[in-house]
Protein backbone atom coordinates (compact mmCIF):
# COMPACT_ATOMS: atom_id res chain seq x y z
CA UNK A 1 0.00 0.00 0.00
CA UNK A 2 1.30 3.64 -0.87
CA UNK A 3 0.19 5.63 2.35
CA UNK A 4 2.48 2.90 4.39
CA UNK A 5 6.18 4.46 2.89
CA UNK A 6 4.61 8.25 3.84
CA UNK A 7 5.49 10.20 6.93
CA UNK A 8 2.93 11.63 9.64
CA UNK A 9 3.20 14.82 8.25
CA UNK A 10 2.46 13.82 4.52
CA UNK A 11 -0.44 11.74 5.61
CA UNK A 12 -1.70 14.80 8.07
CA UNK A 13 -1.44 17.21 4.79
CA UNK A 14 -3.45 14.89 2.52
CA UNK A 15 -6.44 14.41 4.89
CA UNK A 16 -6.62 18.10 5.44
CA UNK A 17 -6.35 18.91 1.51
CA UNK A 18 -9.07 16.13 0.78
CA UNK A 19 -11.42 17.61 3.90
CA UNK A 20 -10.64 21.07 2.07
CA UNK A 21 -11.33 20.55 -0.67
CA UNK A 22 -14.58 18.32 0.28
CA UNK A 23 -15.69 21.52 2.23
CA UNK A 24 -15.23 24.03 -0.52
CA UNK A 25 -17.02 21.55 -2.96
CA UNK A 26 -20.08 21.49 -0.16
CA UNK A 27 -19.85 25.52 -0.24
CA UNK A 28 -19.77 25.72 -3.81
CA UNK A 29 -22.93 23.50 -4.28
CA UNK A 30 -24.81 25.75 -1.63
CA UNK A 31 -23.88 28.89 -3.12
CA UNK A 32 -25.13 27.47 -6.97
CA UNK A 33 -27.81 26.49 -5.24
CA UNK A 34 -28.95 29.61 -3.50
CA UNK A 35 -28.04 31.70 -6.87
CA UNK A 36 -30.90 29.19 -8.71
CA UNK A 37 -33.30 29.57 -6.24
CA UNK A 38 -32.57 33.86 -6.04
CA UNK A 39 -33.39 33.58 -9.84
CA UNK A 40 -36.67 31.39 -9.63
CA UNK A 41 -37.71 33.90 -6.99
CA UNK A 42 -37.00 37.03 -9.15
CA UNK A 43 -38.41 35.36 -12.14
CA UNK A 44 -41.52 34.64 -10.21
CA UNK A 45 -41.71 38.05 -9.46
CA UNK A 46 -41.29 39.26 -13.09
CA UNK A 47 -44.29 37.21 -14.17
CA UNK A 48 -46.57 38.53 -11.34
CA UNK A 49 -45.34 42.10 -12.62
CA UNK A 50 -46.11 40.94 -16.53
CA UNK A 51 -49.79 39.62 -15.14
CA UNK A 52 -50.35 42.96 -13.33
CA UNK A 53 -49.56 45.24 -16.22
CA UNK A 54 -51.76 42.99 -19.02
CA UNK A 55 -54.46 42.97 -15.88
CA UNK A 56 -53.80 47.09 -16.06
CA UNK A 57 -53.76 47.72 -19.60
CA UNK A 58 -57.43 45.46 -19.89
CA UNK A 59 -59.19 48.31 -17.75
CA UNK A 60 -60.57 51.15 -20.05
Amino acid sequence: MWIIGLSTGAITLIIVVVVLVLVVGFLVKNYNTLVVLRNKVRNSFSQIDVQLKRRFDMIP
